[in-house]
């Protein structure tokens, strides 16, 4: 199996599958009254909402969801091209595309299943001067993947602008030694 298959085989069914499970908790634990939850000895709340919008609760209008969902859907097209295109050995590119196609997913489950929104439950997180807003494991994959394959270009971006640098050198130095 190829290594770029296998971390996407691996990576895709673990997140979608651990975001579909903690949805469906949290729609049936979060929604009875009276049953407070929390993590990491009351760090993060666990507080069932339902966002319409975007990450943070962004909206385009009042029904956003079907401005996201060909958004979304054309997203994951970029991403195929982007796995397609992506080196057997670049893991960082596999695995953080793996991890935003997971989230984009999803989150896209639930804006066509239902009007209700996208199910969020972690937060809202007080850092004493703001409060992160509610999420769920999507979200937090779409962002990790978003991040991972920022710095995958950056990586890739640095190591090409190297590679020139040396050229140039080499050139330089072939240019300035005396001919035969």
């Amino acid at each position: 199996m190829r290594p770029k298959f296998f971390v996407f085989a691996l990576t895709f069914p673990l997140i979608t599958a651990l975001d579909l499970v903690t949805k469906r908790w949290a729609l049936e634990e979060l929604a009875r009254p009276g049953h407070g939850h929390e993590l990491l000895g009351g760090l993060v709340p666990l507080t069932l909402a339902f966002n319409k919008g975007a990450a943070f609760g962004i909206r385009v209008t009042e029904d956003s969801r079907w401005f996201f969902v060909p958004l979304t859907i054309f997203a994951l097209v970029l991403l195929g091209f982007l796995y397609k295109d992506a080196s057997d050995r670049d893991i960082l590119r596999i695995s953080s595309i793996s991890l935003v196609v997971s989230g984009a997913l999803g989150n896209l489950y639930d804006r066509v299943r239902w009007d209700r929104g996208v199910v969020d439950f972690l937060g809202p997180i007080d850092l004493g001067f703001y409060d992160f807003p509610i999420f769920n494991v999507a979200d937090m994959a779409i962002t990790c993947g978003a991040i991972l394959l920022a710095l995958s270009f950056y990586i890739e971006d640095r190591a090409m602008q190297m590679a020139e640098d040396d050229v140039r050198e080499v050139v330089r130095q072939e240019g300035s030694e005396p001919s035969d």
